[in-house]
Formats: structure tokens, sequence, C-alpha cells
């Protein structure tokens, strides 16, 4: 009879055992999956923000091109204008 429970209990400890170590693979199969989300999200953050800064450089380039010229050359055209009328 002691045997018998003896038996039992080490049967039981033994399955409690492969469910802890399922439980422990599905955690870190779970954490991997998380952890390879957060990957790809970083890199596609860190491609859109590098697009970004690519065009937001060519713009600033661009605006620079189409800017009238300041100083002298812009100041006779108003002075001209003045004395026209």
């Amino acid at each position: 009879m002691a045997r018998a429970r003896a038996e039992a209990s080490f049967k039981r400890k033994q399955e409690k055992a492969r469910e802890g170590a399922k439980a422990w693979e599905e955690y870190e199969a779970q954490y991997r999956g998380v952890d390879q989300k957060i990957a790809r999200l970083r890199a596609l953050r860190l491609a859109k923000e590098a697009a970004e800064a690519t065009t937001e450089s060519n713009d600033a380039q661009q605006s620079t091109k189409k800017r009238r010229p300041s100083g002298s050359a812009a100041k006779p055209e108003r002075e001209e204008k003045l004395y026209m009328t």
C-alpha cells in the first residue's frame, strides 16, 4: 500500500514536471515571437525615419535653390517701381 502511494506521488510529480517544462517552452516561444515582432517594428520605424530624413534634406536643398536672391538684386526693382508712379 505504501509503495502504491509512493509510486502515485512520484507519477504526479513527474507529470507536474513535464507540464512545467511544457509551459516554460510555450512561454519562451511566445517571448521569442514578441522579441521578433519588436525587432521587425524597430527596423520599419528606423527605415521610415531614415526615409523622412532624406526627404527633408532633399526638400531643404530644393527650397534653398528656389529662394529669390536677397540683398541688392531685389532692391532696385522696388526703387524703379517707386519712381514710375
